[in-house]
């Protein structure tokens, strides 16, 4: 499994930005979808945005999409989630996930990262 460590959460007025990391270990990640989820209060886990570690390509969810962009950095074996023009409805705990390319289930999560967004 791969382990992961996110960071960047905080406390942020609506219209602005916050970048959240997850540092990934324990495996080469070439063949890993990176993948980042929340969790409001009260709200199922809902699918924010995915990166296919190999080659870039990138997926966001239609409640993101044009305000966050995944991103990753190779040398640091780090995915990045850049939240831009933050709403108070983007309040969750963000979770990062690894799942290999060989499935669709995502095995590997880590402990997450509270996003508050105050209007």
């Amino acid at each position: 499994q791969v382990h992961l460590v996110e960071s960047g959460g905080g406390l942020v007025q609506a219209g602005g930005s916050l970048r959240l990391s997850c540092a990934a270990s324990g495996r080469t990640l070439s063949d890993y979808y990176m993948g980042w989820f929340r969790q409001a209060p009260g709200k199922e886990r809902e699918y924010v945005a995915s990166i296919r570690w190999s080659n870039g390509y990138t997926i966001h969810a239609k409640s993101v999409k044009g305000r966050f962009t995944i991103s990753k950095d190779n040398a640091k074996n780090t995915v990045y989630l850049q939240m831009n023009s933050l709403k108070p409805e983007d309040t969750a705990v963000y979770y990062c996930a690894a799942r290999t390319v060989q499935t669709n289930e995502y095995g590997s999560w880590g402990q997450g990262t509270q996003v508050t967004v105050s209007s």
